[in-house]
């Protein structure tokens, strides 16, 4: 017996299948990688062989693969002699009688409201003439009072017979969209999960005796991808940081993944594998200066034409950082620092858009696929985003699921091996996978910057992190059993210390107040001179005493004109170069501390500075 590995290029013949006539091979899927943005897919099959050439049709496939990264490997002395795919609609008939039978009750409701709204505009009409027959009528002194009063009696009842007639109107119509709804979501959830078509690999051999051999399938799909998410806690400052690890995976690749065994890659084939090319950097006069963004969060509302879209896949390009719109449309994502981001859109059924980040509060509309418009008016969901996460992944608890992961460190990219099996429908609902949950020691400080937020903030700066191989992305934060709120996790970071916030401590209250009476301005005869003093008080309100970085700042003259005097700093560590001045400070419980700022800045007279 010869053993033969094979790996062949392949065709892609678009259309009905020419085997239609040739009986399918069940594959079953046996194993999923899963990149940030796509999946590569690996099925085996058990296929008995003919003498002589044969041909051997795999069914049943992901319509949306690359046929590029198509491989087919298989033992026994035999030859592959070619391997090509080609999309199979015949699938596709049972699913359309499906949406066909729902479309024909949509089409039944929709004749029902087309009919009360004929009616409405019946009724419309007829009190619109009432009411110019009973204006042309009072106008008329010689009409009989009698028949006058016959007359706007006659009115009133057909007024109000019309009102009447119009509230059950508009109260069936109301009744009607419900419904009407109901069926659309209905279709849309029939549609999800279904492609129009799939793809069968045909392959074809040549042995010189009947044999049986297994066929491994593989190949990469696009309609996939994970971000990660955290739940990180702390007890309190003298306890270590336990952190969960968890991957929020979808797929809408057209085949469903059912109890696979689970991989998940830091690796990205989307992205070009070409190393940049640094272009030469030229100035000149004229030449404008990109301001960095300050927004580090943004929040927003996801709809379209019928009201909010729960389920929408909000990313930051580039990036591992991802969150999702809530049952009302409503969502947040923390933004790193250091760049202007782009926003992308992502649901089934739409358009996948891209927005900048212009602002903390983005509201976005998503246009449905053009393929989808006439099928498909509103989707939705019965229940939250919460709910369905909860009934779609059964018995899956994160507090006591012991984790069974391995850890495999490659060349390019960190891998995964989830050894709890799992199943990915192919409806593009996020699913939660665990990937780690592993407690750090903690070095906790707080810290304020009063002259931007007197709030506190909590922060724990974490060393050996890099062992573990977090991406960037968002955080639930719990401390002391509560929750608190999201912060980012930015693993962008070259040292060997990861430093997150943990939120507001509303039990140390900071306060920054100019002192009026230390604060002046001179003019001499050619010379301004502004002092500005600053009183900064701090209060700890906890009963345990604690760790306090303050940050202030006095201004730094750019101008040999400008002159800038630092009269007190209250013993503050000052940076001359940025003119940042901070203290580090440790109070005991109900301890006050009590800092002043003040300096004063000297230029001429004739020019207009702002002395904050």
């Amino acid at each position: 017996m010869i053993k033969r590995l094979l790996i062949v290029s392949c065709l892609l013949i678009i259309g009905i299948a020419a085997k239609a006539d040739e009986p399918k091979i069940d594959s079953k899927v046996q194993k999923v990688i899963i990149f940030l943005n796509g999946a590569q897919v690996t099925r085996t099959a058990s296929v008995n062989i003919t003498a002589g050439a044969s041909t051997l049709v795999f069914g049943n496939i992901s319509p949306n693969i690359d046929v590029q990264s198509l491989q087919v490997r298989a033992n026994g002395d035999f030859t592959i002699l070619s391997v090509k795919s080609e999309l199979n609609f015949l699938n596709e008939q049972v699913r359309r009688k499906n949406v066909d039978d729902l479309q024909a009750q949509q089409k039944t409701l929709r004749d029902k409201i087309t009919f009360q709204n004929t009616l409405l505009t019946i009724d419309q009409q007829e009190e619109q003439m009432l009411t110019k027959n009973q204006l042309v009528s009072g106008q008329n002194a010689n009409l009989d009072i009698l028949k006058l009063r016959q007359a706007l009696d006659f009115q009133t009842m057909r007024l109000t017979e019309i009102k009447k007639r119009e509230t059950v109107a508009h109260e069936q119509i109301a009744t009607l969209n419900i419904e009407l709804q109901k069926l659309n979501r209905q279709i849309a959830d029939v549609m999800k999960g279904s492609s129009k078509a799939t793809s069968n690999i045909i392959v074809t051999v040549s042995s010189k005796t009947p044999l049986q051999s297994t066929f491994t399938l593989s190949y990469v799909v696009n309609n996939a991808s994970w971000y990660p998410t955290y739940d990180i806690r702390a007890k309190n400052v003298n306890s270590p940081i336990t952190i969960a690890y968890k991957a929020n995976v979808s797929q809408q690749s057209g085949e469903d993944w059912k109890n696979i065994k689970l991989t998940l890659s830091t690796g990205n084939p989307s992205l070009s594998g070409s190393k940049q090319t640094l272009n030469p950097y030229y100035l000149n006069f004229g030449m404008s200066y990109t301001t960095i963004s300050a927004i580090t969060k943004v929040s927003g509302r996801v709809y379209d034409n019928n009201g909010s879209i729960p389920g929408v896949i909000v990313k930051v390009k580039g990036t591992s950082i991802g969150s999702t719109s809530d049952a009302n449309g409503n969502y947040s994502i923390q933004i790193p620092q250091g760049a202007s981001q782009l926003l992308v859109y992502a649901f089934i059924g739409y358009e996948t858009i891209e927005q900048p980040v212009t602002k903390s509060v983005m509201n976005v509309g998503l246009r449905p696929t053009v393929n989808s418009l006439n099928e498909v008016v509103a989707v939705g969901y019965g229940t939250s985003v919460t709910e369905e996460l909860s009934d779609r992944v059964a018995g899956l608890n994160t507090s006591t699921l012991p984790v069974a992961v391995q850890q495999t460190q490659n060349q390019t990219n960190v891998e995964f091996n989830i050894d709890n099996p799992y199943s990915i429908p192919s409806d593009g609902k996020q699913y939660l996978v665990e990937i780690n949950q592993v407690e750090l020691a903690a070095t906790y400080q707080y810290y304020t910057a009063p002259k931007i937020n007197t709030d506190v903030f909590l922060t724990a700066s974490l060393t050996d992190w890099n062992k573990y191989n977090f991406l960037s992305g968002e955080a639930n934060l719990f401390f002391e059993g509560t929750y608190i709120g999201k912060s980012l996790i930015n693993t962008q970071v070259a040292t060997d210390t990861l430093n997150l916030s943990l939120g507001t401590d509303k039990n140390i209250v900071v306060t920054r107040v100019l002192q009026k009476e230390l604060t002046e301005k001179q003019t001499f005869t050619s010379n301004k001179k502004d002092t500005r003093s600053w009183l900064i008080d701090i209060k700890n309100r906890k009963n345990q005493p604690v760790s306090l970085l303050v940050e202030d700042q006095v201004p730094v003259s750019q101008n040999s004109s400008i002159e800038v005097e630092n009269q007190e700093v209250s013993a503050g560590n000052l940076d001359k170069a940025t003119g940042k001045v901070s203290w580090n400070l440790n109070l005991n419980p109900q301890d006050e501390k009590k800092l002043l700022l003040k300096y004063q800045v000297r230029y001429p007279r004739n020019q207009s500075i702002i002395v904050q």
